[in-house]
């Protein structure tokens, strides 16, 4: 049965950078497709960013603004989040979600399975 874990998550001050890691576990994490999501304090779950199979397609959201880079291992099962140039408004619990498929959007719709996620939190 696939199972995700978020960690990497915690407190940071304005303009520092966080790696966050998802551990993939119980199948082959070359069949699936990833994405990051977030969630902020009394808002949806947004996406932030996806990665094929192979890890040669990367998709970002557009308040992404080239601060975060997605990249896989799939030796390791496990997908990463670089986040450098952290904001206030970057606050918010991160999820990792999967799917049997080459690549998927930014819709959390496309995805069937999800972690528990892992807090990150933006402030001085």
């Amino acid at each position: 049965q696939l199972q995700l874990v978020e960690s990497g998550g915690g407190l940071v001050q304005p303009g520092g950078s966080l790696r966050l890691s998802c551990v993939v576990s119980g199948v082959t994490l070359d069949d699936y497709a990833i994405g990051w999501f977030r969630q902020a304090p009394g808002k949806g779950r947004e996406g932030v960013s996806c990665i094929s199979t192979t890890g040669r397609t990367t998709k970002y959201a557009d308040f992404v603004e080239g601060r975060f880079t997605i990249s896989r291992d799939n030796a390791k099962n496990t997908v990463y989040l670089q986040m450098n140039s952290l904001k206030p408004e970057d606050t918010g619990v991160y999820y990792c979600e999967a799917d049997f498929s080459t690549f998927r959007g930014l819709s959390r719709h496309e995805y069937d399975y999800w972690g528990q996620g892992t807090q990150v939190t933006v402030s001085s």
